[in-house]
C-alpha cells in the first residue's frame, strides 16, 4: 500500500476507541440478555465483530501488525431482524444436500416407479429416463415429495449431506410468478426469523468441546427433538442440528 493510501494514527487510535466502545455495548447486552437468542445480544456481537475487523486492517495498513485476537465475522451469523413486526407472509428456504451413494438401487426405484405409471403423465422426460441417474432422480423427485425423499433417502440409493431450512417474513405475498426465474435471489438476511441447520460437521465440534471440557455448557448449540426433526428436515441419521431463532 502506498503511503498517500495508508490510514493516519488517529484513525487507527479511533478505530480503537471503537473497539472499547464496542466491547462495553457487547458486554452490557450479555448482562441483560432476556434469552439464549436475545436480537440485542446478536446486534452488539455484530458491531463488535465490525470494530474488530476494522482496527485490524487499520492497524496492518498504518503499522504492519496484527491483533492477537480473531473475532469470527457477523457473515457467521443470523443479522439482527429488521422484518415486520406483524408479517403477513412468510417465505421457507430449503436446502437438503445428497450423495448419490448406490446409483443401482437409485435407478432400481426409478425403474419401479416408471411401470406404476402413465408415462405420458411425466412430463418433460425421456422415454428411457429411467436408464439414467439424471432422468431417475428427475422421476423420483417429480413422484415424491422432498420431504418423503428425506424421510426414505435410503431407500432410493442417497446419503444425507448437510441441510438447512430458512423461515424470512415479509410485509405481503410476491405475485404469482414473479420470482421464479431466480428463486434463491431475492431475500434479505436481515428478514429472517429462523433457520435449522443439519450438519454431521456439528458432531465433530461437539467431540472436540466434551474432550477438552466434558463440564462446559454451549450457549450457541441447540438441539431440536425428534418431532421438530421430523417436520422440518426429515431423519438426521445423527447429524448435529443447530438452530437460531428470534
Amino acid at each position: 500500500m502506498s503511503d498517500a493510501a495508508q490510514p493516519t494514527a488517529a484513525e487507527v487510535r479511533a478505530a480503537a476507541e471503537a473497539i472499547k466502545t464496542a466491547l462495553d455495548r457487547h458486554l452490557a447486552a450479555v448482562e441483560r440478555r432476556s434469552g439464549d437468542d436475545d436480537p440485542a445480544v446478536f446486534e452488539a456481537f455484530n458491531q463488535l465483530a465490525a470494530a474488530a475487523e476494522v482496527y485490524d486492517e487499520l492497524l496492518y495498513d498504518r503499522y504492519d501488525e496484527v491483533t492477537p485476537f480473531e473475532i469470527p465475522g457477523a457473515d457467521e451469523t443470523l443479522p439482527p431482524y429488521a422484518g415486520p413486526e406483524e408479517p403477513h407472509a412468510i417465505s421457507v428456504l430449503i436446502r437438503r444436500d445428497y450423495t448419490v451413494a448406490e446409483p443401482e438401487r437409485l435407478l432400481a426405484q426409478a425403474e419401479r416407479v416408471e411401470a406404476a405409471e402413465d408415462f405420458e403423465d411425466l412430463a418433460g422426460l425421456d422415454e428411457d429416463a429411467a436408464g439414467t441417474v439424471p432422468g431417475a432422480l428427475g422421476l423420483l423427485f417429480g413422484e415424491f415429495e422432498p420431504d418423503e425423499i428425506a424421510s426414505r433417502h435410503k431407500e432410493f440409493g442417497l446419503e444425507e449431506g448437510d441441510s438447512t431450512l430458512w423461515v424470512t417474513a415479509a410485509d405481503e405475498a410476491p405475485e404469482a410468478g414473479e420470482w421464479l426465474e431466480a428463486p434463491f435471489e431475492h431475500f434479505d438476511p436481515q428478514a429472517v426469523v429462523c433457520r435449522f441447520d443439519v450438519s454431521a460437521v456439528f458432531d465433530d465440534e461437539d467431540d472436540e468441546h466434551d474432550d477438552t471440557d466434558p463440564d462446559a455448557e454451549d450457549d450457541d448449540l441447540e438441539f431440536v427433538d425428534d418431532e421438530d426433526l421430523d417436520e422440518h428436515d426429515g431423519e438426521a441419521d445423527g447429524a448435529g442440528v443447530r438452530g437460531a431463532g428470534r
